[in-house]
């Protein structure tokens, strides 16, 4: 039974099509900002990828339904709670992922809705895979997360017809998979002293190997950013020395990040973080910022 549109906002979470944002980043580092075309396609994509982001939120609640029910926060999801049955759920994912499909054929052109069609399909099959079996695999489970989201990367890439260079692939790696484990620690702390936790990966996790992870990750991808500044290519191809110090802005918003999920132990939904934490506002606007002034208003 479906009760007013409300659940199913929530179970649809369009809150979290903002890491979908994600499609846009070809656009911004392919100087392509103020080209109508691109943003159009990468319009599209989104949709397209916001939908089927929405089919996979519906058959991760039908399959985590009974685990949900104990989480002392996801209990009030529709499904767990039994605002929406199953069965509607199940249709409702079932028109998300064709509608998604549908944008994706209908609205692309010719030549780039085939190769972004399939990157939807894998992302569909790969998170299917995710809910049934890899999320209880532990640290299989992040790394998936982290791919989805160089998926839509590359789906935005080939739609706006953007070459998408190594750095900004690894650099989106790396990012959502620091993102995606802060999330992760912060359920293993909820699952702490739980006898049965929702979810099995969180056995083979605790506290001290989440935060040596997070502090690992860290490090790498500030290693891997200030490499990336001083990298030859990356000067030449952008036309300025002092790319590096953007860098500051990354540094700047990483510990904050650190702060955030290590004291004061909050960093279980990114997008809310980023939504409301002023500080790491401050820093993605410098940062993108400097960007605009090196690639535009030079």
């Amino acid at each position: 039974m479906m009760c007013g549109v409300k659940p199913v906002v929530n179970l649809l979470r369009p809150a979290q099509w903002l890491k979908n944002g994600v499609i846009f980043l070809p656009i911004f580092f392919g100087g392509q900002l103020l080209s109508i075309c691109p943003w159009i396609e990468g319009g599209i994509v989104f949709l397209a990828f916001s939908l089927m982001a929405s089919a996979v939120y519906c058959l991760n609640d039908l399959v985590d339904i009974k685990a949900d029910r104990r989480h002392p926060e996801k209990c009030r999801r529709p499904l767990a709670s039994g605002v929406i049955s199953a069965l509607a759920a199940k249709v409702l994912l079932i028109l998300l992922a064709i509608g998604s499909i549908c944008v994706s054929l209908l609205a692309l052109g010719r030549d780039t809705a085939p190769a972004v069609t399939i990157i939807l399909l894998v992302y569909l099959a790969l998170n299917t895979v995710y809910s049934l079996r890899l999320k209880h695999i532990a640290i299989v489970d992040v790394f998936v997360v982290a791919f989805g989201f160089v998926l839509r990367l590359f789906a935005g890439g080939v739609s706006e017809r953007i070459e998408l260079s190594a750095w900004i692939v690894v650099m989106t790696f790396l990012l959502a998979l620091f993102l995606a484990f802060a999330k992760r620690r912060d359920d293993v702390i909820l699952n702490n002293g739980v006898d049965e936790p929702g979810r099995r990966s969180t056995q083979h996790y605790n506290a001290d190997f989440m935060n040596a992870v997070l502090v690992i990750i860290a490090s790498v991808l500030i290693v891997s950013y200030l490499i990336y500044t001083v990298s030859p290519d990356v000067i030449e191809r952008l036309n300025s020395r002092y790319v590096y110090v953007s860098s500051v802005f990354v540094l700047a918003g990483v510990l904050r990040y650190l702060q955030i999920a290590l004291v004061h132990q909050r960093s279980g939904s990114p997008t809310k973080v980023l939504v409301k934490d002023r500080f790491i506002q401050v820093c993605v606007a410098g940062w993108l910022l400097f960007f605009v002034v090196v690639l535009y208003l030079r």
